[in-house]
C-alpha cells in the first residue's frame, strides 16, 4: 500500500479507513490563501485517492492554481484516529478505468439512490475526475 505501512497499528486502521470509509474531507487552498475544504466520495486505488467532481466547482479552480491538499477522515467524537494525508492534486483528464467505475459504484450504489440519481446520472453530473497522490502520512 505504498505510503501506509500496514504491519503497524495505525496503518492497519488507515488500510480499513482507506478501503471502508465513505467520505473524506478534501482541502485545497484558495486564490487568497485560505484553506477550502469539502466533504467528498472518493475510490482508494494504484495508492491514490480517486474523486468525482461536478465540473466549474472551487475545489477544481483552486486544484489548477495550487495542487498542493490535505485529505482527511472524520475523527471519532473524542478527536481519536486522527488520519491526514497530504499530497498533490491533479484534474485527470483520464476516464476512469471500467475497474474503477465499478468498484466506485459498487461502494456508493446506495447513496447515490439516496440523492436521487441513477450511476449512469450521477456520472454524467460528477464527470471530472481528479486524483490526489499522497506523500505524507500523519495521525495516531
Amino acid at each position: 500500500m505504498g505510503i501506509i505501512d500496514t504491519t503497524t497499528g495505525f496503518g492497519k486502521r488507515v488500510a480499513e479507513q482507506v478501503e471502508g470509509e465513505e467520505v473524506v474531507w478534501l482541502t485545497t487552498v484558495g486564490a487568497d490563501g485560505t484553506p477550502h475544504p469539502s466533504a467528498v466520495w472518493f475510490l482508494w486505488t494504484d495508492d491514490e485517492f480517486l474523486v468525482l467532481s461536478q465540473p466549474d466547482k472551487p475545489k477544481l479552480r483552486n486544484i489548477g492554481r495550487n495542487p498542493r491538499v490535505a485529505v482527511n477522515f472524520n475523527t471519532d467524537r473524542l478527536g481519536a484516529h486522527l488520519t491526514t494525508f497530504t499530497g498533490t492534486a491533479r484534474l485527470d483528464g483520464v476516464a476512469p478505468t471500467p475497474e474503477e467505475m465499478a468498484a466506485y459504484d459498487a461502494k456508493y450504489a446506495a447513496s447515490i439512490t439516496r440523492i436521487g440519481y441513477t450511476p449512469e446520472q450521477f456520472h454524467a453530473a460528477y464527470s471530472v475526475p481528479l486524483r490526489v497522490t499522497p506523500e505524507k502520512l500523519r495521525g495516531f
